[in-house]
C-alpha cells in the first residue's frame, strides 16, 4: 500500500485548504514495486499523475478523511505501506454548502485530521513494515527521527525544503533514509524514479 499526493480540505464547494505536493514521488514507488512483483494498492489525493503498470489499483480520494478511510481498509491486508502523501493536518471545522461570497474579513477555525500514520504504527503487526517521509525545514534530522519513533516506523525517508530542487513539484529529490537503528544512509539529488529505487533496495533489506 503506498499513499500519494495532498489532500484537499474543503472551505465551500469552490475554495480549499491544500499543499503542493505532486504526487510524483508516490506514483514512481507504485510504478517501482509493482515492476518488482508487488500487487499495489495507490491510495491518491487529487493529482496530475496516472499510474500506468497493471499491477496498480488505484484508489482516488479528495480529504484526509477520506485516505483515512481507504488506507485503514487496505492495510488491514498490506504486507508493506509506504506513507509519501502529503496529508493536511488540519480542516475547517465547518463547510460552506455555498460559495463564500461576503468579502469582509473572513476567520476560519481549523480543526486536527486523523493522524493515518501514527495509528497504522499503533494497529501494525510483526509482519508488517510501515515506512514514513518526513518533509522538513529546519531541525530535520531531530524531527525525522522524533517521527519515527513516535509513529512506529520501520523507515523513514527525509527530505528537506532547503535543498535545492527536492521536495514538491520537482522531478529530483535528495533524501537521507533512517532506520530503527538510528543508521542513516545519505543519497545525491536525481531523479525521482531513481530515489523510489533506493528506496524499495531498503525495504527489500529488512523484509
Amino acid at each position: 500500500m503506498i499513499t500519494a499526493g495532498p489532500t484537499y480540505e474543503a472551505i465551500d464547494p469552490v475554495r480549499f485548504i491544500g499543499n503542493h505536493s505532486s504526487g510524483k514521488m508516490g506514483y514512481a514507488l507504485a510504478e517501482k514495486a509493482a515492476e518488482r512483483g508487488a500487487i499495489v494498492t495507490l491510495i491518491s489525493g487529487p493529482v496530475n499523475q496516472q499510474a500506468l503498470h497493471s499491477n496498480i489499483l488505484t484508489i482516488k480520494v479528495v480529504s484526509a478523511a477520506q485516505m483515512y478511510e481507504s488506507a485503514m481498509n487496505e492495510f488491514q491486508c498490506a504486507d508493506i505501506a509506504i506513507m509519501s502523501a502529503a496529508v493536511a493536518d488540519f480542516t475547517p471545522l465547518n463547510v460552506s454548502l455555498e460559495k463564500i461570497k461576503d468579502k469582509q474579513n473572513q476567520s476560519l477555525e481549523l480543526i486536527p485530521t486523523k493522524d493515518i500514520a501514527q495509528e497504522l504504527g499503533r494497529i501494525k503487526t510483526s509482519n508488517q513494515l510501515l515506512i514514513g517521509f518526513a518533509l522538513e525545514t529546519n531541525n530535520e534530522l531531530e524531527n525525522a527521527k522524533l517521527k519515527l519513533r513516535k509513529k512506529n516506523f520501520d523507515l523513514i525517508v527525509l527530505n528537506s525544503l532547503q535543498d535545492k530542487n527536492a521536495g514538491f513539484q520537482f522531478d529530483t529529490n535528495k533524501i537521507t533514509i533512517i532506520g530503527k537503528d538510528n543508521i542513516m544512509k545519505e543519497f545525491e539529488l536525481k531523479p525521482k524514479e531513481l530515489v523510489a529505487i533506493d528506496i524499495l533496495n531498503e525495504v527489500e533489506k529488512i523484509l
